[in-house]
């Protein structure tokens, strides 16, 4: 019931009655959300890092505060005897439904919070993987929205080019969508300091939704 009541309370960006109908054809923001739940429904069942190797793609990418491959680092790693807990507030998609992003709030057992980011990317069987993960803490815990707000890029015309990307000294990770509607970008500096940027196309620009700094 309550995987239930989350894919209800999807709030959908809406455009042009003609232009939804080929939106939701192509995707669909609720898919996102039930795999956020059931990511982390495994992580209080079966452990934390079981549930991070399960739903990572082969080419996912976390930070341990260094940027690291995830199965990498995730292979044989013991779960802690408690998981940390989340709950997904945000996601926004490609008009393809290639890719997509989750914005949440997680708590851990010692009572701390924070909030997190993760890249989804649509595999072969239709499922959802994740590619990037990366979150940091909070002095005051992230706000329950009521509704899960969902937000799809726009279909109607064609992108242009991504937003420009950061030129620092250190790694930098990105990725994008098929159709180039939607891109996600971490660049983490030397001290191991990063910033997080999400961008989608709105139709007519690009729409910088998340832009995030975490501190060393």
């Amino acid at each position: 019931m309550a995987l239930a009541a989350a894919l209800l309370a999807v709030a959908f960006a809406a455009g042009p009655v003609e232009a939804r109908k080929k939106i939701r054809d192509a995707t669909n923001p609720s898919a996102l959300i039930a795999t956020e739940i059931a990511f982390n429904r495994m992580a209080q069942e079966r452990g934390q890092w079981t549930a991070f190797r399960k739903f990572a793609a082969e080419d996912a990418v976390m930070f341990v505060p260094e940027a690291v491959n995830a199965p990498d680092w995730l292979k044989g790693r013991a779960d802690p005897p408690s998981s940390v807990v989340w709950q997904p507030h945000e996601v926004w998609m490609s008009c393809d439904g290639t890719l997509g992003a989750t914005r949440g709030a997680w708590q851990r057992p010692d009572g701390s919070t924070g909030y997190f980011t993760t890249i989804w990317q649509r595999q072969k069987n239709e499922s959802y993987k994740w590619v990037m993960d990366q979150g940091d803490g909070l002095a005051t815990p992230l706000a329950a929205p009521e509704l899960i707000a969902g937000r799809i890029a726009d279909c109607r015309r064609k992108p242009g080019a991504p937003p420009a990307q950061q030129s620092i000294d250190g790694q930098v990770s990105t990725g994008m969508s098929i159709d180039g509607t939607l891109s996600w970008q971490v660049a983490v500096k030397p001290d191991s300091g990063r910033h997080v940027v999400v961008s989608y196309w709105d139709g007519s620009q690009w729409q910088s939704v998340i832009d995030a700094s975490v501190k060393p």
